[in-house]
């Protein structure tokens, strides 16, 4: 899975570049290892956004963030930092030998968008998957466009639908793999 920061659009729809947040790589990389995700990649072109996760990572994964708490240095050794999309699927494609799908997440209804219960049947292929989550107010066209899958957004009982992406992450995630009750 993917948090990207670029291209994602701002309140306006305009592209911009976002700044990454603390609360989000811990609460997503802790969603990602509950669930089973092989890597969690925080996408950024910007030099001082990386160098911020890697210091938030290696803290939690080298420094005394490590030995205090084990199971937060599980989970953040998932993170991985790229500079683009392309970046992460060259990286699973290295890794896996094949590119993987790209399956993207938005808050608004898309048409041809598959369903969580479709989704997760395709899961079971073999295939390799790669999820992407758009901070600020959502990914950009381009990217929604490319994608070889768009899933269905997430509905609550009203109509406000601006989730946090570590929200929407965990809920997703638990969709897609969690245990059926």
């Amino acid at each position: 899975m993917a948090l990207i920061h670029y291209p994602v659009v701002n309140k306006n729809g305009e592209i911009i570049t976002s700044a990454v947040t603390n609360l989000d790589l811990h609460d997503i990389a802790r969603a990602g290892k509950t669930y089973g995700v092989k890597s969690f990649y925080v996408v950024t072109p910007l030099s001082d956004q990386k160098k911020l996760v890697g210091e938030i990572t290696s803290h939690w994964t080298k420094g005394a963030g490590a030995e205090y708490n084990p199971k937060r240095r599980d989970a953040l050794e998932l993170i991985k930092i790229k500079d683009s999309i392309e970046e992460v699927k060259n990286d699973i494609a290295a890794l896996s030998k094949i590119m993987p799908k790209t399956v993207v997440t938005c808050a608004s209804s898309n048409a041809g968008s598959i369903d969580y219960r479709s989704f997760r049947e395709l899961l079971k292929d073999g295939r390799t998957y790669l999820l992407l989550f758009g901070t600020a107010w959502g990914l950009g066209r381009e990217v929604i466009s490319a994608a070889d899958y768009i899933l269905d957004p997430i509905k609550g009982v009203s109509a406000y639908n601006h989730l946090s992406v570590r929200s929407a992450a965990a809920i997703i995630l638990d969709r897609l793999v969690g245990r059926e009750v």
